[in-house]
């Protein structure tokens, strides 16, 4: 039993442990007291410089809507592995600020549009379909770990063709993410190697294949994302170099680990509430409201973090420039002050205004791709599973940053496409 099982008192929480979260999951009950008792709590228990922890709705909302005021740069997440911020040396729109964030973002935003993600829609329904029809099997009932069969490879397989990368070279990006975001995870981790230095391999790697692509595609460009980046200036000057890698780094990272893990959440929650799957699946005018619910319950991101560039006082706080918030964004996204019943899983909920995105300037630049991934695997699976059951346990990913499930073995029965109509 853990002390999030019993009452809690401020002192004993847990908020940054990434082994509380493989072992426990999200500790939606810290939150709980913390919005209610301590919404702007000074967390000094860690390795490591502390932070403020900002658990209500209103008020990440408020933060991120004020670049100016609190800033992203220089602490883009607490980690207590032991990777400090100038251990993980990328300059992507994550942690770039007001000018160069706007400037940085508008490079590719075009492709992001809802309008953008029209004509891909067909291509993105082909790849959920021949996955799901490559897990089919002829016998009555099947067993798979579907975050390897099915979520991880989806979003993997999505940003990998807007990029332009060949399909021989897919598993090369999933292999790199996973080193990345579960660098400190023991699965994931470089044998003999510390988080830092698997994360810095990762990094390493992928930034010298992109490299020798970008070469490719000044030569030979062509429609894809890496042609755009390649050829793209600022202020009349080609990007610089590690900023460019940089860009590949988090469209890589960033359009992968998220969607696979509100995939396999999501099926986790329609699992736990076969009431809603059937509801879904009665009514198929619910599949928005349901990608929506999905995003709010599973909030992949857990958190990023601000820095105060002046002295602010919150809630009677008196928070000081230079000092660190750590934004939780499950917390707001389970705050009763916003949403009705925000521990249910409700496949109609509406209004839904979740933050799993996060909110302001820095939304996440690929929302509506995740949103068109999500709907489209989505629509399947509702359509297509006939029964579906948890077959083992479910382990979740050694982080405090994202909230991964790396292992979910489901026993299911899955009707051919052709049937689903």
């Amino acid at each position: 039993m853990t002390p999030h099982d019993r009452g809690l008192s401020l002192e004993e929480i847990e908020l940054i442990d990434p082994r509380y979260y493989a072992e426990h999951g999200y500790p939606f009950e810290a939150w709980r007291l913390l919005r209610r008792n301590a919404p702007v709590y000074w967390f000094d228990r860690l390795r490591g410089k502390p932070f403020w922890a900002i658990t209500r709705y209103e008020d990440i909302v408020w933060i991120s809507r004020q670049p100016l005021r609190f800033r992203n740069a220089p602490r883009l997440v607490v980690s207590p592995d032991g990777i400090a911020d100038s251990e993980f040396p990328v300059r992507t729109l994550l942690n770039m600020d007001p000018p160069d964030h706007r400037a940085y973002r508008s490079l590719v935003n075009r492709h992001f549009t809802p309008r953008a993600m029209r004509p891909i829609q067909r291509d993105v329904d082909a790849i959920a379909t021949a996955i799901l029809d490559d897990v089919m099997s002829d016998a009555e009932e099947s067993e798979i770990d579907f975050v390897q069969a099915v979520s991880a490879r989806l979003p993997i397989w999505v940003i990998a063709q807007m990029l332009g990368v060949p399909r021989s070279d897919w598993e090369l990006l999933f292999h790199w993410t996973n080193r990345t975001i579960g660098a400190g995870d023991p699965e994931y981790r470089e044998k003999d190697k510390t988080p830092a230095e698997t994360m810095h391999q990762a990094r390493l790697a992928l930034f010298q294949y992109f490299s020798d692509m970008t070469e490719d595609r000044r030569r030979h460009p062509r429609e894809d994302l890496v042609s755009v980046l390649t050829h793209t200036t600022i202020a009349g000057e080609p990007l610089p170099v590690f900023e460019l890698m940089s860009y590949y780094f988090l469209l890589v990272v960033a359009g992968n680990e998220t969607t696979r893990n509100a995939t396999s959440g999501g099926l986790l929650a329609l699992i736990e509430n076969p009431d809603q799957r059937g509801h879904v699946r009665r009514d198929p005018s619910l599949l928005g409201p349901l990608v929506e619910e999905i995003l709010r319950w599973t909030s992949p991101v857990i958190h990023f973090c601000r820095t105060a560039v002046e002295d602010v006082e919150l809630h009677g706080q008196r928070i000081r420039a230079g000092d660190s918030l750590c934004l939780f964004y499950p917390s707001a996204n389970r705050d009763a002050a916003v949403f009705d019943a925000p521990d249910e899983f409700q496949a109609d909920r509406k209004p839904n205004d979740h933050i799993a995105f996060g909110i302001g300037e820095h939304v996440c630049l690929g929302a509506h791709v995740a949103r068109l991934e999500l709907r489209v695997i989505f629509k399947h699976l509702v359509a297509r599973l006939d029964q579906v059951e948890l077959a083992g346990p479910v382990e979740r990913l050694r982080s405090s940053i994202v909230g991964g499930i790396k292992h979910m073995p489901i026993r299911y029965k899955l009707r051919p496409a052709e049937r689903t109509a």
